[in-house]
């Protein structure tokens, strides 16, 4: 059985989270569709707004997901699929978590990643996130919420253009380019009220390794290389930065295959030196010790999940290809970790082959 597909959808308070949902719901084919709300404080409001015909509602109250009802939130997805496994009728396509203004994705995406019942039933589909486009300047310069739901999103939604005094497409094109800065991999989709790209929000399922699949789309690393680029100890690299709350987005490429000890060595070095730092990391790598086939990696924060392996590469490019989404980590700090590691690495591997007595 196929892992359903978690959607989550974030956004700062107030920037239009809802309103998408009521639109996504209201599209053709979201009937097998459930959805979890969470709110944060004492009466929830939130889920009296969403469509009444929708019956698949689950509402979390008075906490929020990052940080004390993540028990509740899989005891709910656990007893999603029991109801499932009951009734031969029900099955679902999608679980959309419509999550408190104030919680950062990081945590939501861990608990998916690090818990085995949830991770061999669910798996995370995309992470989408509301852009206020009359109040995005102000909210991202002073709410550190924000800037990480806008840096760990894999598409972007931008909202209230309609209410925006300015020429919308002026404004639309520099909040695009600053939302770039902060996430250069995240589709950048404006909206309106008499525009919605609907389908391509539902059509976005993310990438299962577990299932195949093309993973391109999914890492998006080519857009680095449209930026400047330099070769550096084997690696060649771009970036994009900015200022807000010091969030970086790079890739990592490196042409030579990595032995496997290596590649374990460093995703444990990047969770224990970096944690909460390392908001995000994704990538596919060419592993020495199976060079037919890449290993695929991604994690939140502390955790880095264990190594998945695709049946082939997607195409002839075999480059590994790691993408990071940090906060206060520059790219230069882990290139130099990772040059550190192939150094350990290469000290270690000639001990073992040196004849003794010489």
């Amino acid at each position: 059985m196929a892992r359903i597909p978690v959607v989550l959808l974030t956004g700062f308070l107030g920037s239009g989270k809802t309103t998408l949902l009521n639109r996504l719901l209201g599209a053709s084919g979201m009937a097998r569709t459930a959805v979890v709300i969470n709110e944060f404080g004492e009466i929830g409001i939130d889920h009296h707004l969403v469509s009444a015909s929708h019956d698949g509602v689950v509402l979390l109250e008075n906490g929020c997901l990052c940080c004390q009802i993540r028990g509740d939130l899989e005891a709910t997805f656990e007893d999603l699929y029991r109801r499932m496994s009951s009734d031969s009728a029900s099955s679902l396509d999608r679980v959309i978590i419509e999550s408190s203004g104030l919680a950062e994705p990081g945590p939501v995406i861990q608990l998916f990643l690090s818990q085995p019942a949830l991770a061999a039933r669910y798996r995370v589909g995309s992470v989408v996130a509301t852009i206020d486009a009359v109040n995005a300047a102000h909210t991202l310069s002073r709410h550190r919420e924000s800037v990480r739901q806008a840096a760990l999103a894999d598409c972007l939604v931008i909202t209230k253009l309609d209410l925006l005094a300015a020429p919308s497409e002026q404004a639309t094109a520099l909040l695009t380019e600053h939302l770039r800065s902060l996430n250069a991999t995240a589709r950048v989709i404006p909206v309106s009220d008499r525009r919605l790209e609907l389908c391509s929000l539902l059509d976005d399922r993310g990438f299962d390794p577990r299932e195949g699949g093309d993973p391109r789309a999914w890492l998006n690393a080519d857009v680095y290389q449209h930026n400047h680029a330099d070769v550096h100890h084997d690696h060649s690299h771009s970036h994009e930065q900015t200022s807000d709350r010091a969030i970086e987005s790079f890739c990592i490429l490196r042409n030579d295959p990595m032995p496997r000890a290596t590649l374990e060595l460093f995703l444990d070095a990047l969770a224990q030196n970096f944690g909460a730092k390392l908001l995000r990391v994704k990538g596919l790598v060419c592993v020495a010790e199976q060079e037919g086939r890449p290993a695929v990696i991604q994690g939140a924060q502390q955790l880095i999940h264990t190594m998945s392996w695709l049946d082939r590469w997607p195409d002839a490019d075999h480059r590994t290809r790691i993408v990071f989404i940090t906060e206060g980590i520059g790219r230069e700090t882990v290139e130099d970790m990772l040059t550190l590691i192939d150094r350990m690495a290469a000290r270690t591997l000639s001990a073992r082959h040196r004849v003794p007595g010489i």
